[in-house]
Formats: C-alpha cells, structure tokens, sequence
C-alpha cells in the first residue's frame, strides 16, 4: 500500500495500536479496485463475538459456544480473527484456540458478513476496504451504532484505506465472481427498508462501482422464513452458493407443498436465463434438502482448501454433506453445528468474511 502511507497516522485507541486510515473519493471501479472472489486465497476469515443478549433468546451461551467451535474449525485452514467487545479477548482465547486472534472493538451484534467490511484490491495487490451503510436488516435492531461503523473501524486497525458507499447493503446479500459478475436478490435489495430513495438500475449501478463489477443478476427469491423479526429479507446466501466462474449451488426443495418450490423454481429460471460478465451460461448444481431441513446448507463458508457447512442434526445432513463433497472435490468438506445459529437467523456464511491474501493480519 505504498501509495498512500504517508496519510497513515498512528493512534491509540484503548490498548489497541490503529492508524488512521483515509477516506478515498471516487469509486473503487473508478481507481482499479474489486471485490475477489469467495473461492480465491485468504489472508484470515473475519468473525464477530455474540453480544446481543436479546437476539439470542436465553442462548447466548449456546450461541458463544458455537461460534467458537466455527471459529477453531476455520482456524485449522486459515487464520481467523474475532472482532469482540472490550474486555472479551480472553474470553476469546479460551475457548476458540490459538488459532483465533481476538481484536477488540465495540460491536452492537456478531453477523461480521453483513455488518462488517468489504475487501477489495487492485491490479497492484494494493488493498482497500468498502464500507457500506448498515441499518441492520431494514432497523429491526437497535442499538447499531457501533455495527455501523464496524467497517471503518476495521480499515483503521488493518491499516487499510477505505471507500465509504452511498448505499445501505449486507455482506450476505451478495456474491461476486471476482470478474465482473453480481449475483443477489430483489426481495433483498429492493426492500425500501433499505435504500427507499433509490430504484433498481441505481442500485445496480451503485453495485458494480463499489464491487468493481459490470454485470448484475437478480434473482427473485431468498429464503422464505428469512422475513421475521430475525430475519434478512431474503439474501441470497441463504439459498445459493457461487462456487467458481460460471459455476453455482443452487438450494431448491422440489415438494410441491413447501413454500420453498415455487421461490426455488423461479430463481432456478432466472438463473438458466443469466449470462454473466464473461458471457457464460451457469452451470447449476441444485440441492434439494427436502422441505423440513433445519438449516440452510448453502449458507456455507469457502475457507482456504475447506468448506464449513451448517449440519442441522439430522439424517438430511448425511445428504448434504456427500452432495457437497460432490461439488467440491479438492476441498474438505467439514460439517459445524448449525441450529442454534439458524435460530439467530444465520449460518456460517452469515458468521465469516473473508480476508483475501494481501492483507496484512494484526498478530494482536
């Protein structure tokens, strides 16, 4: 990041070292910088410590537990680090291992995908940081002041410049190629409880500048339950995974009688229409868990050489596990506790976000 080190000032901020970093103008497609993709080399994968006691329900410690045995399984492919309140890094390193580096900084909830920073590089290696406005899931929760500003503050700690967006997104509501091609939902990104003032070409637009992309494809539909009190409004990685260029899972019950059929048919459409930024047609893997799973398997995590799946307990997951190691024939599938997770409204994917090899880590 040569670049710009001479407007990178060091601060302290409690007993964290973080240097200032700047607010760039212009676009990242406008200067060279895109988002890479899931499936390229990670510098760490980027996790958030549960702290919403009231999300949770009584099983906040459930939830710890369970983040933690997601943590140490990344750990064992990539470094992880956990972004934590002030006063839990200990917390931290007790029960997710050496392999888990505790950062702190204040945090309101622990959805590091959608609250937290997007990566993005360019054709340099140098690094930046995308920050996208946060309102948590259209203001269901509050307070998300500090989720908020949890991108910049990342930038600042890595050292990173930062591009702040003109647009209220989540992580998960989105997958990039990392060569030209969005994929995401408009039950998502059209809600007006997230960008009201502004329509779909605007978006589209906004999208592309900021992941330095040029194609966008909408799909109709996320999850149906994913429209409650914890819900996303329907991201797109609740129901599909991008597995490499021109290649995605799809998650599609075929039971006439779930309310997931008809969603899953009409984004399978839309998919066969598609071409992406390449020109290519898809090709679609589709996974069918029936209409009782308790988890969303494609809400799984592409760690270096790995892919962490939600397993919901019972004899689906056998099913989804030996598909999955199917469509990933030169990485680990590994199977991580999925329901209490679920129950807060996510999965692995919803829980990690990825670092991509360039950045430097902090070591404490």
């Amino acid at each position: 990041m040569c670049f710009l080190t001479e407007y990178l000032v060091t601060v302290m901020i409690g007993t964290m070292t973080q240097r200032r970093s700047p607010t760039l103008t212009g676009t990242p497609i406008a200067t060279g910088f895109s988002m890479p993709a899931e499936w390229e080399p990670h510098a760490a994968c980027l996790m958030a410590w549960p702290s919403r006691e009231d999300l949770w329900g009584g099983r906040l410690a459930e939830a710890v537990a369970d983040y933690a045995t997601v943590a140490s399984t990344v750990a064992a492919f990539e470094p992880v680090v956990m972004v934590c309140n002030p006063g839990l890094s200990q917390q931290v390193r007790d029960l997710c291992g050496s392999g888990v580096t505790p950062v702190e900084i204040p945090i309101n909830d622990s959805w590091s995908r959608d609250s937290g920073p997007t990566f993005v590089r360019n054709a340099g290696g140098d690094m930046a940081v995308v920050g996208f406005g946060f309102n948590a899931w259209g203001n269901r929760w509050h307070p998300h002041d500090d989720d908020a500003r949890l991108s910049q503050r990342i930038a600042e700690s890595f050292g990173l410049p930062f591009f702040l967006a003109p647009l209220v997104l989540e992580g998960g509501s989105f997958f990039v190629d990392g060569e030209g091609t969005v994929i995401t939902t408009e039950q998502c990104l059209l809600n007006p409880n997230r960008n009201p003032n502004l329509g779909r070409e605007a978006i589209e637009q906004l999208l592309c500048d900021y992941l330095g992309a040029s194609t966008v494809i909408w799909l109709p539909y996320g999850h149906s339950l994913d429209t409650g009190p914890s819900g996303t409004d329907g991201h797109v990685d609740g129901v599909l995974q991008y597995m490499s260029p021109g290649r995605v899972m799809l998650e599609a019950v075929s039971d006439p009688d779930s309310p997931e059929c008809v969603r899953g048919q009409a984004n399978l459409e839309r998919l066969r229409a598609a071409r992406d930024a390449a020109g290519r047609t898809f090709e679609i893997a589709i996974l069918d868990p029936g209409p009782d799973a308790a988890v969303s398997y494609a809400n799984h995590y592409l760690a270096n050489g790995a892919v962490v799946v939600p397993l919901g307990g019972d004899q689906v997951d056998a099913m989804a596990l030996q598909n999955l190691r199917g469509l990933y024939p030169g990485r680990e599938v590994v199977g991580v506790p999925g329901r209490v997770i679920a129950f807060g409204g996510g999965g692995p994917h919803c829980i990690t976000q990825q670092i991509p090899a360039g950045v430097e880590i902090p070591t404490k």
